[in-house]
């Protein structure tokens, strides 16, 4: 999935050795906290289309975070809402937290129309020059969404 420039035209390339240290980033990240970008299958097939979940706080936001990433060859076909609703199903049930957020970079309207359609909230206040890409890469700009834990039915 790394190596689809389809799949990492709003995200920085990565090496081989880059990827396999981000997979021992999450697997290290599961351990400690008990979540992650979980890896995604399709139910009926098992074959691995790509990652979505809920990383802990961390540099630059310091709030949880959801996320995904779909192979090409999964787009279109609402598996990226379906994970990250049950995602965010998880967090609600799981996590003290009273909002999830999201990144992305403005050019990226897949990702965030998917925020949109989640339910997420732009916070252009917090948009921001995600610290880890170059001054200058076009793929800096970062916006930000968020959406506020849901509140409990009435009786």
């Amino acid at each position: 999935m790394a190596c689809d420039p389809r799949v990492m035209e709003y995200l920085p390339p990565l090496t081989r050795a880059e990827s396999d240290a981000a997979l021992d980033r999450m697997i290290a990240t599961e351990r400690e906290h008990g979540h992650v970008f979980w890896a995604l299958e399709r139910k009926v097939e098992g074959d691995f289309i790509g990652f979505c979940g809920i990383l802990p706080p961390r540099s630059p936001i310091f709030e949880h975070e959801i996320g995904w990433r779909l192979a090409h060859h999964a787009w279109g076909q609402g598996l990226a809402r379906e994970a990250a609703e049950a995602s965010l199903a998880w967090a609600w049930a799981n996590l003290p937290v009273p909002a999830v957020m999201a990144i992305t970079n403005l050019a990226n309207t897949r990702s965030w129309g998917l925020m949109e359609r989640l339910g997420m909230i732009r916070y252009p206040d917090e948009d921001f020059e995600h610290p880890e890409l170059a001054e200058g890469d076009p793929l800096r700009p970062h916006i930000l969404y968020r959406i506020h834990r849901p509140l409990p039915e009435a009786d």
